[in-house]
């Protein structure tokens, strides 16, 4: 029986955001447990978690393994971007039910998807939420289940953080899209619009930052969100420049995201879809205002720029 003091069962461990949050939780000393659909296959490769059965789509199997546990970390997503639309909704039905039969508090890792144009450049957790896409539609609609779910014993927390990189992210606009070509760093794609700002988030900051929050949970409201300020750059081209130099290549040419190739992809391949969808915040800047967490926490993590980006590229064979 894990104690309800310290007892988070994490939703998508094996993912960028849920790995480095369920590290981060048995680090500070709390007993983590990790659902899987396949278990016993995980558990021979990935240690130091107590791996248990279920699949994030069946409320049962994720209430059984929620039971004592105070926190639930909902850090699951359909690989590839497939199907969000008829997955990512149950998804997170099946974990609302488990949090308000344990009474415990949901981690949700937000994004900047559900601010459209109306939010303006920089934007406050209480600015407008109206998306001009599907899966900022769908962010929307997970953030209104959980405040309705806060009434019925189901509290819930939202940090909301820019683009994620870091040495376990895996899919992330860094890796995919900036430096997609596998062995020694040889260019670098800029997919921003040129002097276009944008929002990062280094992966082992934001868990950190989560972690102290949820161990304050007591302090937080029902329904409580924060913004994750991360690294801002005012001109994305300037983190392109930090790639090159980080992965000790500073003269490697930079060049323009090939976007026609995604526009001409789309019709046909669900990722180059959802890409395209997304390009709205290449093209503006949507900047987190994090006074909120700075008030609430003091210092906020974060590790130097070219410290973060040499410790991704090193882990993903870039350098």
């Amino acid at each position: 029986m894990i104690g309800t003091n310290n007892g988070a069962l994490v939703i998508g461990a094996t993912g960028g955001i849920g790995g480095e949050v369920a590290r981060v939780l048995k680090a500070r000393g709390w007993a983590v447990r990790a659902l899987h659909r396949d278990a016993d296959r995980v558990r021979a490769s990935e240690s130091g978690l107590d791996w248990v059965q279920g699949d994030a789509m069946d409320a049962a199997s994720v209430c059984r393994a929620a039971e004592g546990v105070s926190v639930i970390v909902h850090a699951v997503n359909p690989p590839g971007y497939r199907n969000w639309a008829g997955l990512v909704l149950p998804m997170l039905d099946s974990t609302i039910a488990a949090a308000a039969a344990n009474g415990a508090r949901v981690l949700l890792p937000g994004t900047v998807y559900n601010y459209g144009p109306d939010a303006g450049d920089a934007v406050s957790e209480d600015a407008p939420q109206n998306p001009v896409t599907r899966k900022g539609a769908i962010r929307v609609e997970m953030e209104r289940r959980l405040e309705r779910a806060a009434s019925t014993g189901a509290t819930a927390l939202i940090v909301r953080a820019g683009d994620f990189f870091g040495p376990s992210s895996g899919n992330s606009w860094l890796t995919q899209g900036m430096v997609p070509t596998a062995g020694p760093l040889k260019r670098v794609f800029d997919p921003a619009r040129a002097g276009t700002g944008h929002a990062w988030a280094y992966l082992p900051d934001l868990a950190e930052t989560m972690v102290r929050l949820v161990e304050r949970r007591d302090e937080l409201a029902a329904f409580d969100r924060f913004h994750f300020g991360g690294t801002w750059v005012d001109d994305n081209r300037a983190f392109a420049d930090a790639i090159r130099k980080a992965a000790g290549r500073p003269n490697a040419p930079i060049r323009a995201f090939p976007w026609a190739v995604v526009h001409a992809l789309a019709p046909f391949h669900e990722t180059a879809r959802e890409m395209r969808e997304m390009i709205y915040l290449w093209q503006r800047p949507l900047r987190l205002v994090d006074a909120k967490l700075r008030r609430f926490l003091g210092q906020v993590p974060a590790t130097p720029l070219g410290t973060a980006l040499r410790t991704t590229l090193e882990a993903q064979g870039r350098c």
